[in-house]
């Protein structure tokens, strides 16, 4: 597996040392003549909107980005990938310190899992360099569908009933206390079934590093109905917990050349400003439209990915 890293890596770090690095990374299907640089305004047209639509579904960016860029883009995957997973660092980066201040990500949570997701996410990224594109398509393909069919199922609680709490979350003294304004009081919360929580995000570190997704779409599942943290502090963690596992992923693709910044640069620019203007939407905005809107956006993608794959279109 190693040696067909290495060669991987070889040729992708040519590319990116290559004069015509435009040319390289815009391999157009169908487009011949087509200047260099309308794919970069195009990318970033497209993730501006992917960033309005990301804020009022309540998903990251990353989860939206990888899929459609991969499916609709002539760029190498490897390189979507690393960007997808810029994309996500760089938001989770921008809402962090605010999450802290807030008492809405607790470092007792979210280390531990951090710590666990990073290990994996930078096998993750090894194993999706290793192997064949079409090979992480098809399994893109898959991840993506079955993601929308999460988001279809899944009913996030406010404040989950938890039981005893285990002896792993006693040991860590997982717990907090945060200010709820809805309900004008304080909310004191502690977590259970931790050791389950701590093996689903094994699961979650693969895959993020993988497809150079960002994990918020598994986080705060396993974080909210598992685990039984409170939806605010489920939300907070995750977001902090990602700029810790984004890093240990993107690390690896910058290293072995997978990360170009005319495709990273204009994709951060344009969800960060989509994202603005999608918080200013978001009051008058009808959540349950918007998030039927995601979900057939990932199942059109995912099955176009997994299409890709297969070499049948």
């Amino acid at each position: 597996m190693m040696e067909g890293i290495m060669a991987k890596a070889s040729m992708l770090l040519e590319m990116a040392n290559n004069s015509q690095v435009a040319h390289a990374v815009t391999q157009a299907s169908g487009t011949p003549g087509m200047p260099w640089w309308a794919w970069p305004l195009l990318l970033f047209v497209t993730t501006f909107a992917m960033g309005i639509v990301a804020v009022m579904a309540g998903v990251g960016g990353g989860v939206l980005f990888t899929p459609i860029v991969g499916s609709f883009f002539p760029f190498s995957l490897d390189f979507v990938r690393g960007a997808g997973l810029i994309v996500a660092l760089s938001g989770a980066l921008a809402a962090g310190p605010g999450l802290l201040k807030a008492n809405l990500a607790n470092l007792r949570l979210a280390l531990p899992v951090a710590l666990i997701a990073s290990i994996f996410s930078i096998i993750g990224a090894f194993l999706g360099l290793a192997l064949p594109d079409n090979i992480v398509q098809i399994c893109l393909g898959i991840t993506i569908t079955l993601i929308a069919v999460l988001f279809v199922f899944s009913k996030n609680s406010e404040f989950p009933k938890v039981g005893q709490p285990d002896g792993v979350s006693r040991a860590l003294n997982i717990n907090g206390t945060y200010y709820e304004p809805t309900a004008g009081r304080p909310v004191d919360w502690t977590v259970w079934r931790t050791p389950q929580g701590f093996l689903l995000f094994i699961f979650i570190g693969i895959v993020a590093g993988m497809f150079g997704l960002g994990a918020g779409w598994a986080n705060v599942p396993v974080l909210n109905l598992l685990m039984g943290a409170p939806l605010k502090i489920a939300v907070g963690s995750s977001k902090f917990l990602l700029s810790i596992t984004d890093t240990s992923a993107a690390w690896v693709y910058l290293n072995q050349g997978a990360v170009l910044p005319i495709i990273a640069v204009p994709s951060v620019l344009g969800v960060m400003l989509g994202s603005l203007v999608g918080v200013k939407l978001l009051a008058g905005a009808k959540p349950k439209v918007v998030r039927n809107m995601v979900i057939l956006m990932l199942l059109f993608s995912g099955i176009r990915s997994l299409i890709k794959g297969l070499g049948w279109g």
